[in-house]
Order: structure tokens, then sequence, then C-alpha cells
């Protein structure tokens, strides 16, 4: 599958379909028929040592929440996760792709420390385009090696070719080091 990219060059961009096999255990499998499957408004485009995240919703909230899932997405399959605990994560920049940008990067560091937190949804409650803060809030649990597949580890977020359009159809790209 090819995914012609809506951006500026009009060029056709390698698409990187999500095909690590995590070989779920029995346990994983029955946790992601336990709940509804999650809806994917995003796709990994091939980067130079790195990922573009590619997501996109109906409002700009919605294309920043599948943003970080896109993220999380990468590090585990998210339908793993039970929405046991609640996370809220507020974030604030000085223009969009810095809010954007402390947003990613304040919800890996709720992966990356204690607790250790990986959504299985992240909702955005309030984008303030004026002051530029997000309020969100994440349902999932602790991260478990023997409970959730690994896959591969998101370092930092980067504001290289970050682009954020807000018109008819939101759309984020941005690109994780990894």
């Amino acid at each position: 599958m090819n995914c012609v990219s809506a951006w500026s060059t009009g060029k056709q961009a390698p698409l990187i379909m999500d095909h690590r096999e995590l070989d779920l255990t029995e346990a994983q499998k029955a946790i992601k028929s336990k709940y509804p499957p999650i809806e994917k408004k995003y796709e990994y485009l091939d980067h130079t040592a790195d990922v573009q995240l590619h997501a996109w919703g109906n409002s700009l909230e919605e294309a920043f929440e599948q943003c970080a899932m896109a993220m999380f997405g990468y590090m585990t399959d998210t339908e793993t996760v039970e929405p046991i605990d609640t996370v809220e994560v507020e974030s604030e920049g000085d223009d969009m792709e810095s809010l954007l940008f402390h947003f990613l990067d304040d919800w890996l560091f709720k992966f990356s420390a204690d607790p250790f937190f990986v959504p299985r949804e992240v909702k955005v409650l309030n984008i303030d385009r004026m002051r530029f803060r997000v309020r969100s809030i994440g349902w999932g649990e602790e991260f478990s090696v023997s409970k959730h597949p690994q896959g591969t580890e998101v370092k930092a977020i980067t504001y290289s070719a970050m682009q954020i359009r807000d018109e008819d159809k939101p759309e984020i790209l941005v690109i994780i080091d990894i």
C-alpha cells in the first residue's frame, strides 16, 4: 500500500505498514478480544533512521489524540492494554508546534518514568489555541514486559519536519527518534 503525501511536495511517501509480528500470548489475545477494537487514524511513514508519525482526525483534538496513540502504538500493541488507571496530562507551549512537542513529550515521560503508564486511549479535553495549552486524559495501566508485547522504544520527540494542518481534515506529521 502506498501513501500519497498531502503535503507541499506532492511526492509519493514510502509507507511503513505495522508489519511487526508481536507473537501475542493467549492472555494478550484475551485482553484484545475483551474490549472493542481501537480506531486508528494514523500511519507510520519511512524516515532516515527514525519514524514519521502521520495522524489525522475530525478535529485538531482528535489528531493530537491519534498522534499520541501512534507513538504508543510503536512501542507496544495498545489493544493489549487494559483501561485500569487514569492519568491526566497538561502541557503548554509557545506556539502550536511547541505545544504538540510538549504534549507528546509529557506523555512519553509518563511511559518512561514511574508509573511507566501506557494508555489504551488518550482523549484531549481541551486545546487552548490562544494560550497554547492542552489538557488530556489517558486510560491504561502500568507497562509490564510480561503483559504487553514490546515494540520499538521511542527515545525522543523531534521538531524536525513537524507539521500541523488544522483545516477541513486536521493532520499532523511528527518525527520520533527511535
